[in-house]
């Protein structure tokens, strides 16, 4: 699948960070730069792929790879994070806004009705 533009940017974060195994690489770099061989050491599953992981991690912009010789160093880069935070920070202030807008029509609905309770009825003869 394909992902183009700025929301082609935010998908490939958010896909890449969906996966718990990607997330623990990520966690990995955080402390500091580290061989492929390294990085794969720490986990149960074979080389290639924490390969397909990395990749993935890369495509998103999370982490960047340097070689040398024979030698694939990578290096965590929060870039891409901190897009994806300023994204879920406008959606929660946008959504906070909404149900900030249904609160205050329920509880106008609300108090009309108060009032409306409290005159007498008046039945008809």
């Amino acid at each position: 699948m394909r992902y183009d533009g700025a929301t082609g940017d935010l998908d490939r974060t958010l896909i890449a960070i969906a996966d718990p195994v990607r997330r623990q690489i990520l966690q990995r770099l955080a402390v500091s730069e580290a061989r492929v061989t390294d990085v794969a050491a720490a986990f149960p599953i074979s080389l290639n792929s924490i390969s397909k992981h990395i990749r993935m991690l890369e495509r998103a912009g999370l982490i960047e790879r340097r070689v040398s010789w024979r030698e694939h160093t990578l290096r965590f880069r929060p870039e891409p994070l901190a897009a994806a935070q300023q994204w879920i920070a406008s959606q929660q202030t946008y959504w906070a806004s909404r149900l900030q807008a249904i609160d205050d029509l329920l509880t106008a609905e609300d108090a009309a009705r108060d009032t409306a309770g409290d005159e007498p009825i008046h039945e008809e003869e």
